[in-house]
């Protein structure tokens, strides 16, 4: 029996509802805004789309466009999302009728929050079978599947297999056959139902709230892209800042990359499958469906998502028309120092190359002291070039650093020049901004490198100025931190307090801290392994100076009893009896020969 409930009368309750049970997210997550844009592009204006399972409402924001209904488990969901949903039906796949059809499909929470625990269960299987009936000819199914020995199971401090919380009503691991483990599974089972797949797209750092989302065989191919180690470094770094992990994400996913296994690895897969157009539909919508981007990622503490489209030209950013839209967001106190503006990036080339940062640190690592001098120089001297008579560098010049910066041969070029600085810098306070970058990362990462390691980051910064052919010193190294903590405050959207807060954290950074981000076990045992080293060349040195007080202070025992001994002895009596009457000679000459010349000083020429 079918039940019609408020609010509105939206929700249908065909039996099989959990109504204590909430799947929903706490609050807004604009990580899930990749993910979104995504939904949007593949559903098109007037479509009837099923979202089955929980997801954020931002996801359903960006549907206004089209007729939706809400497949959901939880009853308190249903009455949340109830608002933003033409329908919601509330109790699993079996509360959706036979002969009822979609022209897309959205599963972006996986399948096993979409059937209920308390009706009859249908597995990760049964439930695709489902949904895939529910398409009608041409449609779309946008599908998340999580990769059981993906990053994020590979970096996480606490064993999947031990998960207690509540979102855990199943595990699957590797071993269950009726989840798939890999792309080639997820294709196989998706023709199996009819589906073929149009795309997959590797999305980090965590399936669950995706920051990047990028194409997977090209992820495969592209082992070298500047474009892809940034984005997977940004993600990873954003993503899970304050999670606890075994090893640094980033520096994993950067490794994935350059093998080749950075879609094997993804910590989840977002595919989008089709069903085969019926013959009298060929003239339809989806007889061309919408090109789909080379990648998604969000940027900037307003939740921009930036595409990345592949055209006859090149790759190429684009920004969606629902971004150019929006309205910006209220300016913090920071935003004086840069700003951005995101829309000089849309229909422009994406450069190639590599990134700096990975050049450097694979440099470094080699000991490869040519290269690091060539790569130094080319960055010093390709910031230098766009200097102006003054000296100073200017919007996005002024922001590059070897992080955002892209090397092509002996071509040097800036990945995201959307930030802008407001005021120019001086070229050199650039420059040591980027080597310090370059310097905490050796240092708080543990990496190996040719230099000693007794420098602190500000020294580290000087060598590599040297090393890039310029003599900066400390008090410019100083100017760049202050310059840093403007930048990374306004990137990510802190306030007064913190701007505050990161400048002191960054003027305090020491070669024996962990690296920012994510508490990675690694890194912390380096850090924790460098300081048993700092404390045990300190132990020395203070052993060092207690041996030297103490030979001093014996030395002087020593001679105080010989003195003692000597003013004791009858000689040394004797000898002051005869030596005082000289002594007393002695100053009685002295005083009548200073007299005898203040007399001769006062008396006048002629008398003398």
């Amino acid at each position: 029996m079918t039940t019609q409930t408020s609010p509105a009368d939206r929700i249908v309750l065909p039996g099989g509802e959990m109504l204590a049970w909430s799947d929903l997210p706490e609050g807004h997550s604009p990580a899930a805004e990749p993910l979104a844009a995504l939904a949007a592009l593949v559903v098109p204006a007037g479509a009837r789309v099923l979202v089955a399972g929980p997801h954020d409402p931002a996801l359903l924001d960006r549907l206004a466009h089209a007729e939706v209904t809400c497949l959901l488990r939880s009853y308190p969901d249903g009455v949340a999302l109830a608002a933003r949903a033409a329908r919601v039906v509330v109790g699993g796949p079996a509360g959706l009728a036979d002969d009822e059809r979609f022209d897309v499909v959205i599963a972006g929470s996986g399948l096993d929050a979409v059937e209920s625990v308390e009706g009859a269960r249908l597995g990760w299987g049964g439930v695709l079978a489902r949904l895939a009936g529910a398409l009608r000819p041409g449609g779309t199914l946008l599908l998340r599947v999580d990769n059981p020995v993906g990053l994020r199971r590979l970096v996480d401090a606490d064993p999947w297999y031990a998960r207690r919380d509540d979102h855990a009503w199943t595990i699957a691991g590797v071993l269950d056959t009726d989840h798939p483990a890999n792309r080639e599974q997820v294709r196989d089972r998706l023709a199996r139902v009819g589906l073929h797949t149009r795309a997959c797209f590797a999305a980090y750092p965590d399936p669950e709230a995706p920051r990047a989302l990028i194409d997977a065989d090209r992820l495969a191919r592209h082992t070298t892209s500047g474009l892809f180690d940034a984005l997977l470094h940004e993600a990873c770094v954003d993503g899970l800042a304050t999670a606890t992990v075994l090893q640094d994400p980033a520096r994993l996913a950067a490794d994935a990359l350059h093998a080749g296994l950075g879609a094997v690895l993804a910590p989840g897969w977002v595919v989008v499958a089709s069903r085969q157009p019926a013959p009298d539909t060929a003239d339809g919508p989806y007889a061309a469906p919408v090109p789909l981007p080379v990648a998604l990622s969000r940027s900037g503490p307003d939740g921009e998502v930036l595409e990345v489209v592949d055209d006859p030209r090149g790759w190429r950013w684009r920004l969606r028309a629902a971004d150019r839209s929006a309205e910006p967001a209220a300016p913090f106190a920071t935003r004086e120092a840069v700003h951005r503006d995101t829309a000089t990036l849309d229909g422009e080339p994406v450069p190639e190359g590599r990134l700096l940062r990975t050049l450097l640190l694979d440099a470094a690592l080699r000991r490869d002291l040519h290269t690091l001098r060539r790569l130094l120089h080319g960055y010093a001297a390709w910031l230098m070039g766009q200097a102006g008579p003054d000296g100073t560098l200017g919007d996005a010049a002024a922001l590059a650093t070897v992080d955002t910066v892209l090397v092509d041969e002996e071509r040097y070029t800036l990945l995201d020049p959307s930030w802008r600085a407001t005021v120019p810098v001086a070229a050199e306070v650039v420059l040591a901004r980027g080597l310090r970058r370059f310097a905490t990362t050796l240092v708080t990462g543990g990496y190996a490198h040719p230099w000693t390691s007794t420098l602190d980051v500000a020294g580290l910064t000087v060598v590599l100025a040297g090393v890039a052919g310029h003599d900066l010193d400390r008090a410019t190294v100083a100017a760049a931190v202050d310059i840093e903590a403007a930048v990374t405050a306004a990137v990510r959207g802190l306030g007064t307090e913190g701007r505050a807060v990161l400048l002191s954290e960054l003027r305090s950074v020491e070669p024996t801290d962990p690296p920012a981000g994510p508490r990675s076990y690694q890194q912390l045992r380096e850090a924790w392994l460098r300081q048993r080293e700092e404390l045990k060349r300190v132990t020395a040195l203070l052993k060092w100076t207690e041996d030297l007080l103490t030979s001093r202070e014996r030395a002087l025992r020593r001679a105080e009893v010989t003195i003692n001994l000597l003013s004791g002895s009858m000689s040394y009596r004797v000898g002051r009896l005869a030596i005082t009457p000289a002594r007393l000679a002695r100053r009685g000459a002295r005083a009548a020969r200073r007299r005898l010349r203040d007399a001769m000083a006062t008396k006048p020429k002629e008398q003398q």
